[in-house]
């Protein structure tokens, strides 16, 4: 509905923050192997990416928003990873972007722990889905699932990597700043 909106213009670009229950969700590129191993429900959904979990103490973003022509999914993409780079720091947490793989990643020794997964549609010009947070999520979910598609590296959160309780509420508070910041979207 929001989506539609948007692309008829009734509405502004619009930013939804929440926190999810538990669900996994698959995107078009998932395989039967990346589902869970325990026979977990899973909700097809029509973004990019693969298989990702969503749940308590992991903010989800969907950032609704018209893109300029001509478009730029790639670009957009990492304006999304930027503002959630960004979004980690104001916490203490160094990440990075990791080539040939979308997200926000920590770097730890040889290897990097994902924090943040990004997979968006674009119909109509107009971009939707978006990225989730891992914040203070218990990381439990992702020991039944290849995140991502991703079997060679794993996944933590905020608190986990920095030892200081950071909730979605707090996460979201930055994520409207450096939102509001960048891109003059209404929230």
């Amino acid at each position: 509905e929001v989506h539609k909106e948007v692309v008829a213009q009734s509405r502004p670009d619009t930013v939804i923050l929440l926190e999810h229950s538990s669900v996994y969700t698959a995107g078009k590129r998932t395989e039967d192997s990346e589902r869970p191993d325990d026979g977990t429900e899973v909700i097809e959904v029509d973004r990019g990416g693969k298989l990702t979990w969503h749940g308590p103490g992991q903010l989800v973003g969907y950032p609704i928003m018209r893109l300029p022509e001509p478009f730029d999914v790639v670009g957009y993409v990492r304006f999304l990873e930027q503002v959630l780079i960004d979004v980690c720091s104001d916490f203490g947490l160094a990440t990075e972007r990791v080539v040939g793989r979308s997200g926000v990643w920590a770097p730890t020794g040889d290897t990097h722990l994902k924090v943040a997964a990004i997979g968006i549609r674009v119909s109509e010009r107009v971009a939707m889905h978006g990225f989730a947070l891992n914040c203070s999520n218990s990381l439990d979910a992702y020991d039944h699932i290849v995140a991502c598609g991703i079997d060679d590296a794993g996944t933590s959160s905020i608190t986990e990597l920095t030892g200081t309780l950071v909730t979605p509420a707090m996460a979201a508070e930055r994520v409207k700043l450096r939102l509001t910041d960048i891109a003059k979207v209404v929230l």
